[in-house]
């Protein structure tokens, strides 16, 4: 495993570069199996856990049955100071009795000042533990002002109970905008922004704004580069299957012969270098000009040992070459 450092002016901690994702823990991937991911991904380095406070509300559970998972696991192991737990905040659901969707009417709680402050304890609760090391807000919330989310984020910090804040799901232009209203309050901008990213990239969509663009990661490294750093953690960088599963579609948006063609290519380079397809993939985005954390989910510990097979896998420049002039 190796590790980096995340930091966003006031607060630092090193992570591994590859995170764990938990968020189908306690639903879809039963416990026991969960805490043998957990196990082995923590034997093998691995200390970046990711979850969320809705995780899985919409396909079998109650919205927090990852973080109870996590808990249960962290007081039996007693390794809460040797991992660093992400969590995240505003897309659970703000009325039970109705559905949980992406598109409008979303039923998301938001991210209002007594949300946050709310969810969070309850975030701590379920985890079992006294702070957070990063807490995200979920999906972003255009009906809030964008003060009252910052300076919600940054009375936690104050508090003690959050690292690191963050934001997913997000417009470049909400990112920047959120992060001068922090130096505008005196509190610590977001530090953290998660966002879809994968091999295959997406037809443009001026409505899509979970893509981890080139805009994006430019921004990260100019602002890093500035003295305020922002790292870039990518979920579902390998969609859950699709990239490499026949029986798996691929995700809307990506059916189109661009993909088809980067993973023809992917698929040569891995049979070249005796690695698998996913691994690439994850080798890929970690040893990119900007570098991001690829947050990994498995549902087996055999899907997981493969998928830590990336953790050290060095692109050569030749063959990273042939993978970006598609």
């Amino acid at each position: 495993m190796r590790y980096r450092t995340i930091r966003n002016g006031s607060t630092s901690f090193e992570v591994s570069t590859l995170g764990l994702g938990t968020m189908w823990f306690g639903t879809h991937t039963d416990e026991e199996t969960a805490r043998s991911i957990l196990d082995r991904f923590v034997e093998a380095g691995g200390t970046f856990l990711d979850t969320a406070n809705n995780y899985n509300g919409w396909d079998g559970g109650h919205g927090r049955d990852s973080e109870d998972v996590l808990g249960r696991w962290l007081a039996d192991r007693g390794l809460r100071d040797e991992v660093r737990l992400a969590t995240k905040v505003g897309a659970a659901k703000k009325d039970p009795d109705l559905p949980q969707t992406h598109v409008p009417p979303s039923n998301y709680q938001g991210l209002g000042a007594d949300t946050i402050a709310r969810e969070a304890r309850e975030s701590l609760r379920h985890l079992g533990v006294d702070h957070l090391d990063a807490l995200y807000g979920h999906v972003d919330d255009v009906d809030t002002p964008l003060a009252e989310t910052v300076g919600a984020f940054g009375k936690l910090q104050a508090e003690g109970i959050v690292g690191i804040t963050g934001i997913s799901n997000a417009a470049l232009h909400r990112v920047v905008e959120a992060r001068e209203e922090a130096r505008r309050q005196g509190v610590a901008p977001y530090g953290l922004v998660q966002q879809q990213r994968t091999y295959p990239y997406p037809r443009p969509d001026v409505g899509r704004h979970n893509w981890a663009s080139s805009e994006l990661l430019d921004y990260a490294r100019a602002s890093s580069e500035a003295g305020s750093p922002l790292a870039v953690t990518a979920y579902s960088p390998l969609m859950q299957g699709a990239l490499t599963r026949a029986d798996k579609p691929l995700w809307d948006g990506f059916d189109h012969p661009t993909t088809h063609e980067r993973l023809r290519v992917l698929r040569e380079v891995a049979a070249e270098i005796g690695a698998t397809p996913n691994q690439v993939v994850l080798a890929w985005l970690l040893g990119g000009e900007v570098p991001v954390i690829p947050v990994v989910g498995a549902s087996s510990v055999d899907q997981l040992d493969e998928l830590l097979g990336a953790a050290d896998l060095d692109l050569d420049p030749a063959l990273r070459a042939r993978l970006d002039a598609v």
